[in-house]
């Protein structure tokens, strides 16, 4: 028998992380955030990058910056007919997106979108299918107060109606597969989409992995529009979800 060769061994195929990104007034911080998650490089992880911008009816200027983005390669724009909520805009971001795997970018640079990698890692090591991004396990800015009270009674609240053993239920960065995104449907427009889609990802047996990421929130001068009177939005979805579908 005469020598051969070994072959090259196959490396598996790219994948696709689709990236959706709910925009509403975000005129100063749109093109910067679609600027850092395309240098972001996963070539290691042999993913490719598609960026879902959803405008919600913004009204400061923000949809004009949609078609020079959507040129870009790699992104896609669509707009929203008018404001109807966070929840809306990432649902039609879900129906667009052709991605394997579908992680959810807020467009204010409060998140880094180099902790990519940490996030994706459990799913692409087969650990879970399901991954959270915690502001409470890695280093960030200081919140206000209340702020971070309230996050921490929402999230022990969760964790008592669904046996879990969350730190940030409320957290911009939730990173699924494509079949877990499609294996229920969300109808919560506004803030009733976060506890909506941990409620219905842990109703369907999937259990959340959470990592350290960096935060850098922001101040209410600059935009941030979170108020206390959402927590009570958030416990009541909690509460319905935990014994309706």
């Amino acid at each position: 028998m005469s020598w051969q060769w070994p072959e090259e061994p196959i490396s598996p195929p790219w994948r696709t992380l689709s990236v959706i990104v709910p925009v509403y007034n975000e005129q100063k911080t749109l093109s910067e955030i679609v600027r850092r998650i395309r240098d972001v490089d996963l070539g290691t992880l042999r993913l490719n990058t598609e960026i879902i911008l959803v405008d919600d009816g913004s009204t400061d200027g923000t949809r004009e910056l949609l078609p020079g983005l959507a040129e870009l390669p790699g992104v896609r724009a669509f707009l929203l007919p008018r404001n109807r909520g966070k929840g809306a805009a990432v649902r039609a971001g879900i129906e667009h997106a052709t991605g394997d795997f579908l992680l959810v970018q807020d467009a204010d640079l409060e998140y880094d979108p180099r902790d990519y990698p940490i996030l994706l890692r459990p799913i692409l090591e087969g650990r879970s299918s399901v991954v959270y991004g915690s502001r409470f396990l890695g280093e960030h800015k200081a919140m206000y107060y209340w702020h971070q009270v309230g996050n921490k009674l929402v999230t022990m609240i969760g964790n008592i109606l669904y046996d879990t053993t969350l730190t940030d239920m409320e957290t911009c960065y939730k990173l699924c597969t494509r079949a877990v995104a499609h294996s229920f449907t969300l109808k919560q427009n506004r803030w009733g989409f976060d506890p909506e889609m941990t409620a219905k990802i842990l109703k369907r047996g999937h259990r959340i992995y959470e990592v350290p990421i960096s935060y850098n929130g922001r101040e209410f001068d600059e935009g941030k529009k979170l108020n206390w009177r959402d927590a009570f939005v958030v416990i009541a979805s909690l509460v319905r979800y935990r014994f309706t579908e």
